[in-house]
């Protein structure tokens, strides 16, 4: 069974294991700041969730530009940077820094540097006063927009200290070192130990339930892992990857009528995932019930004709057909 992960990274680290247990799906996203080749996305419900951040408020700061999340699908889609930059945004406002101020600042670096866009993400805000400083990527020291120059020390001595005095890492750079140590074997403690740092700082945090989920089913904790993916399904319902891991664990721990709730609800989520209906298949076929793990394994060869599962799959249905051609037709009644 492969678990699924809501990770900085694109689909990667299917864990071995037998067959017939089928997989659990490893998604994506994961808040981490301007990391390149990241392919996570959080869409505005999920950002305004783990931001504490309402939807209108996104909305204008889309509209001024700070933030720009892809369109797709009817819905906006911010990345892990994206998110980065919208609790940078929190801070200032909530310290009285209009958000048309810091779009003013982050339009006069860009011409001052003679950057065409400079992300939200890569820049260091300070406050002073009624002054916003910006620290631009490389420089050491902050540089006022407004007045069109660096600030020097005996003007830094005047910053409050807790913006120049580092407390510890932030969720997002824990999130961070918490991917990398999972992409080893040999240093999965280490990202168990990252990911419940995060949750320490940020309880709510539906991602990093999920991907210490993954890491604790990777180091064969099956039981702690079924508890973060539970979390997940209550903190989220609608979330397709927390139901879907959470059913397999539930299916290999044979819970079979509760396994194959949060599958279907999976399925309702990630209808197009192929690997979802693989599962579920497997869970109806386990109670008996070979009509509906028959419609699961069509839809798992429809989504993926060429996928890693589909000659077991293929294999599956020729047994199911078997069996229906050996079922004897109930004869006719002959007349006398």
């Amino acid at each position: 069974m492969v678990i699924a992960g809501r990770r900085a990274r694109s689909l990667h680290g299917q864990i071995a294991c037998k067959i017939d247990k089928g997989c659990i799906i490893v998604g994506e996203g994961g808040p981490t700041g301007g990391v390149a080749g990241l392919s996570q996305r959080y869409t505005r419900r999920e950002v305004g969730r783990i931001l504490g951040v309402e939807p209108s408020r996104l909305r204008y700061w889309e509209r001024l530009r700070l933030v720009r999340p892809r369109a797709r699908w009817g819905e906006r889609f911010y990345s892990f940077g994206d998110l980065v930059a919208l609790r940078t945004l929190k801070r200032l406002t909530e310290n009285r820094v209009p958000a048309r101020r810091v779009r003013r600042a982050v339009k006069l670096i860009e011409q001052q540097f003679g950057e065409a866009r400079l992300p939200l993400q890569e820049l260091r805000f300070f406050e002073q006063g009624g002054d916003v400083l910006v620290v631009p990527p490389g420089a050491a020291r902050p540089f006022s927009p407004l007045k069109q120059q660096w600030v020097f020390p005996f003007d830094a001595a005047a910053l409050p200290a807790k913006l120049h005095a580092m407390t510890g890492p932030t969720p997002e750079e824990l999130f961070q070192t918490a991917l990398d140590f999972e992409a080893h074997t040999e240093t999965l403690p280490q990202a168990v130990e990252n990911y419940r740092q995060v949750l320490d700082l940020a309880p709510e945090w539906v991602d990093a339930h999920i991907n210490l989920g993954v890491a604790l089913y990777q180091m064969g904790r099956a039981d702690e892992a079924r508890a973060e993916f539970l979390s997940a399904v209550q903190l989220d319902p609608l979330n397709g990857i927390s139901r879907y891991n959470l059913g397999c664990v539930l299916e290999e721990q044979g819970e079979l009528d509760e396994a194959i709730d949060h599958l279907r609800r999976a399925a309702r989520a990630l209808p197009a995932h192929a690997d979802v209906h693989f599962n579920l298949a497997l869970a109806y076929e386990k109670r008996g019930e070979r009509r509906l793990a028959r419609e699961q394994w069509i839809l798992y060869l429809r989504h993926a004709p060429n996928g890693p599962w589909a000659d077991q799959a293929r294999a599956h249905l020729r047994r199911v057909s078997a069996r229906r051609k050996r079922v004897a037709p109930i004869p006719f009644p002959r007349k006398a």
